[in-house]
């Protein structure tokens, strides 16, 4: 009889396998007979979305990222609650602060126009993220496209899921290697947050109870965020350019200069210090790598074929 461990072996890299063929069906072509101005679509919304708001890219990067932690590229986040579940807009990471859910809402509805019942809600936020990052001045990739709707969504799961901004090199390292990512990955996706705003409440803890961080400003934080109250007061996660895609991330978290301490976990002395080092002196490389990362976290276990379904309205199930 097999023992416990093999078969667990054997359910780990069956299920990978199973991800990898799910990924290898998506095409950048994918509606290129059946919608072919999807493309298009998207940029204009997007467009339009980030000349009235600039901010909005960084939400609508990031309402990507957590979509695809939390079992796969399915657009689950976009869901409401419902009698049959509680969704992932109520888990820690995207309680009061997951946003630019109206954005893709009304995307959606200029390629439901256009194509009626034909592109999903996650392909959508897929091409969604990119234009954003390359309307800030950031890279472009390729976007593979095919993906389905999720018919479900699960606040326990996210929560479970989602990186915290109190977690450890270490920690990090596992969350992404969850999701297929590697070391390299999980220091230039970090790379986003050279765009966006972050919550009193979610870099308090590393300005009251850190030392990595500089003294100085440590102490202009302290003045605009007490140790109680003013939780959603907004700083910018780059202090320099937070609605310009660049690398100026890299180089304040070399001079101990960002928000989060999970940031600063990327450069005091482990294993990344590195790769800080490389992309804050070095653009081309955090952006290609940061393209490659994107490519990759956009392809963690996609709904393809005939899993899942093409949401007409991306908050509810068909």
């Amino acid at each position: 009889m097999a023992s416990t461990d093999s078969l667990l072996l054997f359910a780990l890299v069956a299920a990978a396998t199973v991800s990898e063929a799910n990924a290898a069906q998506l095409r950048a072509d994918f509606y290129s007979c059946s919608c072919r101005n999807l493309l298009a679509i998207v940029k204009t919304g997007i467009t339009k979305a980030l000349q009235k708001e600039a901010r909005m890219g960084a939400s609508i990067l990031r309402l990507h990222f957590h979509d695809c932690f939390v079992n796969g590229c399915d657009a689950s986040i976009l869901l409401d609650d419902t009698s049959k579940f509680i969704g992932e807009q109520t888990a820690a990471a995207n309680n009061n602060s997951a946003r630019g859910f109206n954005v893709i809402d009304d995307i959606k509805a200029m390629v439901e126009k256009e194509c009626p019942g034909v592109v999903s809600c996650a392909d959508i936020l897929a091409l969604a993220a990119r234009d954003s990052v390359v309307y800030l001045g950031g890279p472009s990739w390729e976007v593979g496209l095919g993906r389905r709707d999720s018919t479900t969504a699960s606040r326990l799961d996210a929560n479970n899921s989602i990186p915290a901004p109190s977690f450890s090199l270490s920690t990090l390292k596992q969350n992404f290697a969850n999701q297929g990512l590697s070391e390299k990955d999980l220091v230039a996706l970090s790379g986003a947050h050279t765009i966006g705003l972050a919550q009193c409440r979610l870099f308090r803890p590393h300005i009251y109870n850190d030392t990595n961080i500089d003294a100085s400003y440590a102490k202009f934080l302290r003045s605009k965020c007490p140790r109680t109250g003013k939780d959603r007061l907004l700083e910018p996660l780059d202090r320099q350019t937070p609605f310009h895609f660049d690398n100026l991330y890299y180089k304040n978290l070399v001079q101990k200069k960002v928000l989060l301490h999970s940031d600063q976990e990327l450069y005091n002395g482990g294993s990344t210090d590195h790769l800080v080092g490389k992309y804050a002196t070095d653009r081309v490389a955090f952006f290609n790598d940061f393209a490659k990362g994107m490519v990759k976290m956009s392809r963690i276990k996609p709904l393809t074929g005939k899993k899942g379904e093409i949401r007409l309205n991306c908050a509810k199930v068909n």
